[in-house]
């Protein structure tokens, strides 16, 4: 993602990261609102960049699962109804997101989590999930210029 989304605990929702103070970040809410607000050294505020999902080799990045999510719906939201549906299904309609997931390590609630993100994501527009294309046309492009 070139947009830096962050998680803060205790507060629902996403946010972009706008600017930062010398003890605060200033973020703006990913919804229609787009409220800003300040966030203090004191909150726990994580990037999506840094998050990755349990699978049974290495973990993946959630960046990457969130493009696997676009691919499987095909740029709309999500197609089932992740907040009611059980368990199983659940985790059916993850498999085929992320088929090597461990079923261990990985919790409903972090499926319904991580759905839910996918959906205010793409609700505000931003679907650019998985830069490594980009990364690597930079790189093809660098290697051009001698």
């Amino acid at each position: 993602m070139k947009l830096t989304i962050l998680s803060i605990s205790g507060k629902p929702g996403l946010y972009k990261l706008v600017s930062r103070g010398k003890s605060t970040l200033i973020v703006e809410k990913v919804d229609e609102t787009h409220k800003r607000m300040p966030v203090f050294a004191t909150d726990s505020v994580t990037s999506l960049n840094d998050i990755a999902i349990y699978t049974e080799a290495e973990d993946v990045p959630l960046t990457k699962v969130l493009a696997s999510v676009y691919k499987e719906e095909e740029g709309k939201t999500v197609s089932i109804n992740y907040k009611k549906c059980s368990s199983v299904e659940l985790r059916e309609y993850f498999a085929k997101v992320l088929p090597d997931f461990d079923h261990d390590r990985v919790h409903d609630s972090d499926i319904k989590k991580l759905l839910q993100w996918y959906d205010i994501l793409v609700k505000d527009g931003i679907t650019d999930f998985d830069d490594s294309e980009d990364k690597a046309e930079d790189d093809n492009e660098k290697e051009g210029e001698i």
